[in-house]
């Protein structure tokens, strides 16, 4: 993310709002998933050789975890969220995590330029 998101509240821009939304979806995309409390593994760490890993799955790429910082930011820009429609929630949402035009409209049946 190129640009910071942190103005001062009389300064804000529809870019500074557009670069909040985006950090918060990439933020939410990078937390770590939700699980089952109270299970856990007991099967020893199995250390493999060098030949035995070529047929293993490829690892699946997990970004670092974001800052508590990016966080509170995420959970502001949510509270934002709450003053849109339920519409008008899912085209933000649909930007933010830079949807194309094209998917939109199909999404909302409607025309480009209406979008």
């Amino acid at each position: 993310m190129n640009r910071r998101c942190d103005v001062g509240r009389n300064d804000w821009t529809i870019e500074d709002v557009a670069a909040r939304f985006e950090e918060a979806a990439s933020t939410g995309r990078r937390l770590p998933p939700v699980r089952v409390q109270g299970y856990f593994n007991t099967w020893p760490i199995i250390v493999r050789k060098e030949w035995e890993t070529f047929a293993a799955d490829e690892h699946v790429y997990r970004p670092f975890p974001p800052t508590p910082e990016a966080i509170d930011r995420m959970l502001e820009t949510m509270k934002w969220v709450q003053w849109l429609e339920v519409e008008q929630r899912h085209l933000v949402w649909m930007r933010a995590k830079r949807y194309g035009w094209r998917d939109i409209t199909i999404r909302f049946a409607c025309d480009r330029t209406t979008a």
